[in-house]
Formats: C-alpha cells, structure tokens, sequence
C-alpha cells in the first residue's frame, strides 16, 4: 500500500499531539545541534592553544564553507517542496517556496557530528542518530521528500570525508600556517 504525503499530512495534522511533538522535536534538534557545536567551539578555544587553534579553524572553516555551498547550490536549483508539488498544508510549520533539495537542516546536523568525531566519537554518534530522526521528522512533516534529506546527509558525509579524513588526516592539510 502506497502512501502519497497528502495522505500523510492530512493523518498526522488530524492528530494535534503528534503535529506539536513534531514541531516541538524539529526546534529541539536543532538547538540541541546549535548548542553541541557551540561547545565544540567553547572546547577548541579552551585546550592547549596548537591544538585547540587547529580544532577551531577545522570546526569553523570546512562546515561553515561547506553550508554556504549547499545553501547556494539549493537555492540555485529551487527544487520544490512536498507541499508545492502535492498542494497541501505541512504538518510541521513552513511556507518557504523552493529550496528543499538537499535538506539543509539535515546537512547541518550530520556535519557537526562529523566534526565532533575529531574529539568526541560518543557526541558524534548521539548527533548521527539525531540526525536521522530529524530526517524521518522533515519527511513526515511534509517539507521534505526523501530524496532530499538523504541527499543532505550523503553530501555532509562526502565532505567530512574528504575534509576531514582525505584532507586533515592523509596530507595534514587545513591545519593554521603558523
């Protein structure tokens, strides 16, 4: 049996509880996510100041570079939205035209978790799995298609991986020239 998202909104926003769980989880995984990289930020300024300046430059420039990519790349191509292309109301709160491929709130969570992993593999895997929530919760709240929040997560990985493994790890690269 086959399920289009209209017929999901249209079930799920006929339960009041679960529209405001999922609002209320979307806001809390992301400032959950904002507050973790804060700290990973607050951390790197606080360690011996070689490594604590390597770690901070790392934090800040290879996700803060990668997102502005991914913002520009999305709003170049607009894709639309679940609730454009199907003409519904979305259960989570959103009226935003284009912009859903890739999912960029999913992006951003599996990137700092990715970040996390040069200090804490524990952290890392909290966000990993926060990040797939987010994602089942951006799909099932009608803002976006599958397609986008798997695309989100793959790119944030493609990245990690070659920033912080190709180009940190294997050349020593990305590290502060003085």
């Amino acid at each position: 049996m086959k399920i289009s998202y209209s017929d999901l909104s249209t079930s799920i926003k006929n339960n009041n509880g679960l529209v405001t769980a999922l609002n209320v989880l979307d806001k809390a995984i992301t400032y959950i996510t904002i507050i973790f990289y804060l700290g990973l930020l607050i951390y790197a300024v606080s360690i011996i100041p070689e490594s604590g300046a390597t770690l901070l430059y790392r934090s800040i420039v290879i996700p803060g570079v990668s997102f502005v990519l991914v913002s520009l790349f999305r709003k170049l191509l607009s894709a639309p939205r679940p609730y454009e292309v199907y003409g519904f109301t979305p259960a989570l709160k959103k009226d935003t035209k284009g912009k859903s491929f890739p999912s960029r709130h999913v992006f951003s969570i599996i990137m700092v978790a990715i970040t996390f992993l040069q200090v804490s593999p524990v952290i890392a895997v909290i966000l990993f799995i926060l990040g797939a929530v987010l994602a089942v919760i951006r799909v099932v709240g009608g803002v976006h298609f599958v397609k986008d929040v798997i695309a989100g997560a793959a790119i944030a990985i493609i990245i990690g991986i070659i920033c912080f493994w190709f180009f940190c790890g294997v050349l020593g690269l990305l590290v502060l020239p003085f």
